[in-house]
């Protein structure tokens, strides 16, 4: 059965790091470099937020402006995990972090165009 589960998230000060996993289980190892994958977040009271993807064959990755910079999408298909490197944390990065599978059903940061999501990770930038 095919499943992400994230993992990494937690409580961390400004200007701090954190690293996300995203783990694929349930399909092999080929299949897993088919995949493109986003990160999105989402923090209380606000619409799910896009904020990286990555093509899992080629290594392409695409980053919204608010993280730019700061974070790092990355894979590791002999694992079929993604990673999302994290630094210089804000308090405005708190949220629940999820990773998903795009469907390539229209934008990369548009949540309706992945199928098979993870069940999150929670992610708070506090001092």
């Amino acid at each position: 059965q095919l499943q992400l589960v994230e993992s990494g998230g937690g409580l961390v000060q400004p200007g701090g790091s954190l690293r996300l996993s995203c783990a694929v289980s349930g399909v092999s190892g080929s299949t897993f470099e088919t995949y493109s994958i986003g990160w999105f977040r989402q923090a209380p009271g606000k619409e799910r937020e896009g904020i990286s993807w990555i093509s899992a064959y080629s290594g392409s990755a695409r980053y919204a402006d608010s993280v730019k910079g700061r974070f790092t999408i990355s894979t590791d298909n002999s694992k079929s995990t993604i990673y999302l490197q994290m630094k210089n944390l804000k308090p405005e990065d708190t949220a629940i972090y999820y990773c998903a599978l795009d469907a390539h059903r229209g934008a990369w940061t548009f949540p309706g165009s992945y199928h098979t999501w993870g069940q999150g990770t929670q992610v708070t930038v506090s001092s």
